[in-house]
């Protein structure tokens, strides 16, 4: 005996509350996936502008003529740019004032670029937690559905006379695809969520190393300044 039932029919013939738990899945799954194909390419766009500017950075161009060409674009900076930016503007505007200092100066340049590397840190982690939340509760929520059901799947068989197998497996099917929905929308998630927080770490060590070689680039030039 074969039975012909369709994901549509199981959800039509399920109760409100379980259709209202795969309602729920479903629309975690596609925001998601949505924000995991945006992720990736943010990411990957990121890694891609660090290693360019990073290579024109240490090609031995002028510092002054490459801060020149990046300001001229200060409104679209992200990254190992914008942190270039922040330092190199702040160790300008203090060196001004204060070229007789240059710890008080490099002190400073130090503080801006370490603000700068968290706002590019915290831009890249937007969506990671979204992720870490959908990938931690929907297997709950697709048991709960899946308890609701079969335990109304139960409460039929209860009513009548003789119980076969053929009357609470289609109960049991339809609640059980809360299950496997479930499992569909947090497996994604939370794969994405290791590789994406793999990425950001990798990207923020790299923002970190740039910077500590930028501060000392800097430094030596505050103390040729001071001499």
């Amino acid at each position: 005996m074969t039975a012909d039932i369709s994901f549509l029919d199981l959800f039509l013939e399920a109760s409100i509350l379980v259709q209202l738990v795969m309602a729920i899945l479903m629309g975690m799954s596609v925001v998601s996936w949505a924000m995991i194909i945006k992720r990736s390419k943010v990411l990957s766009q990121a890694a891609k502008d660090a290693d360019e500017f990073e290579d024109k950075f240490w090609s031995g161009s002028d510092l002054s003529v490459l801060y020149q060409d990046v300001k001229k674009r200060k409104d679209e900076l992200s990254g190992t740019e914008e942190i270039f930016y922040s330092g190199f503007t702040e160790f300008a505007r203090l060196r001004k004032t204060n070229s007789a200092s240059p710890d008080f100066v490099m002190e400073g340049t130090g503080r801006a670029m370490r603000v700068a590397v968290a706002r590019e840190v915290d831009d890249m982690e937007t969506n990671l937690p979204f992720l870490a939340t959908v990938g931690s509760i929907s297997p709950y929520i697709g048991l709960f559905g899946t308890v609701w059901g079969i335990m109304h799947a139960f409460i039929a068989l209860g009513e009548v006379k003789q119980a076969t197998l053929q009357m609470v497996a289609p109960g049991i099917a339809e609640a059980l695809i809360a299950t496997a929905m479930g499992l569909f929308a947090a497996i994604p998630a939370v794969m994405a969520y290791n590789r994406f927080s793999s990425r950001v770490s990798k990207l923020e060590h790299n923002y970190a190393t740039f910077s500590e070689e930028f501060h000392s680039i800097l430094h030596r030039q505050a103390m040729a300044g001071r001499e």
